[in-house]
């Protein structure tokens, strides 16, 4: 999953004084931070270092990642003005993540690379909020009570996203995964009405990209039918969808799901857990099998490599 090093003790001195945006915007360390899970745990793929805020912050909208908190607005984004101001992101303000892509290419050989992006509806509902929110009532507020700029602010936000991708499969990725953590606190029809126009123009902007696209949310069950019709080749699931279900209900192959907290738990605990999601995914037309969720920092690297190796020991007799 996305900033899967974040566990990793090599991760924390390589990171150690810098603050997560300037991480993000040197290429000589996006490509460490990317290469380390790869080299502790031999997974199949590796997955671009970065965050959801980058393509804003590049292309100069003013922000913050707090410690333990996440990205932090100042001046929340609520009127048309607001709204007016964004900033469009031209190709040429995310150099850094073009020159990371080709340094850690270089080094990940026949592995894989993953790129990624937010989708608009979480990316807004951190302009509006003003940073993570429980409820997410300002973004409500605003997408009821004023449709027609809830519309606009997404379309900036799916073009910047779209613009911020293709940079990324021009730069080598292999693969590109949109997420959408909070959308999972809409109804199916807020969802269709709302957010599913704006995911579906960057997913559907990238159907000639010739790379696989996934699409990923947090408590996404009941929208996972109404996500697939944005476009995605694959769908993720978090840990609370059985992965039958994912496929049955959107006629594609998934990505998930083992809960993180289980990677906590000791392995008799974690080993038949591992099997059960495998055996779910074997009876799908494709499986990637990951976590429900992003790496905790306080996870054990060690089981996160045994879960690796039994991954590729069950896959290997299939």
């Amino acid at each position: 999953m996305r900033q899967a090093g974040r566990s990793l003790p090599e991760y924390r001195k390589a990171r150690a004084g810098i603050a997560m945006l300037d991480a993000c915007r040197r290429p000589d360390l996006v490509c460490e931070l990317t290469l380390q899970p790869v080299r502790r745990h031999g997974v199949d793929a590796a997955i671009l270092f970065s965050d959801i805020v980058v393509p804003l912050v590049a292309a100069g909208f003013e922000l913050d990642i707090v410690p333990g908190t996440g990205p932090v607005i100042a001046h929340p984004v609520a009127t048309a003005e607001d709204v007016a101001r964004l900033p469009r992101l031209e190709p040429d303000d995310v150099g850094f993540v073009t020159e990371a892509i080709g340094l850690t290419l270089a080094e990940l050989g026949q592995v894989p690379l993953i790129g990624f992006a937010g989708a608009p509806f979480t990316v807004a509902s951190y302009l509006i909020e003003g940073g993570p929110s429980r409820n997410h009532e300002k973004t409500k507020a605003l997408m009821y009570g004023a449709e027609p700029l809830w519309h606009e602010l997404c379309a900036r936000l799916a073009e910047m996203t779209l613009t911020f991708l293709r940079v990324q499969v021009a730069a080598g990725v292999a693969v590109v995964q949109l997420f959408d953590s909070w959308a999972g606190a809409l109804s199916e029809a807020d969802y269709r009405r709302y957010v599913l126009p704006h995911s579906t123009t960057v997913l559907q902007g990238l159907a000639d990209a010739g790379v696989p696209r996934i699409h990923f949310g947090v408590g996404t069950a009941h929208l996972l039918p109404a996500m697939a019709e944005a476009g995605a080749d694959v769908l993720g699931a978090d840990w609370r969808t059985p992965l039958d279900l994912a496929a049955s209900t959107t006629g594609r192959p998934v990505q998930g799901n083992l809960d993180p907290c289980v990677l906590f738990a000791p392995w008799d605990v974690v080993e038949p857990r591992v099997r059960a999601v495998l055996a779910e995914g074997a009876g799908t037309s494709g499986h990637i099998f990951n976590l429900g969720h992003g790496v905790h920092p306080a996870t054990d690297p060690d089981m996160l490599t045994r879960v690796v190796d039994l991954v590729h020991e069950v896959s290997a007799r299939a």
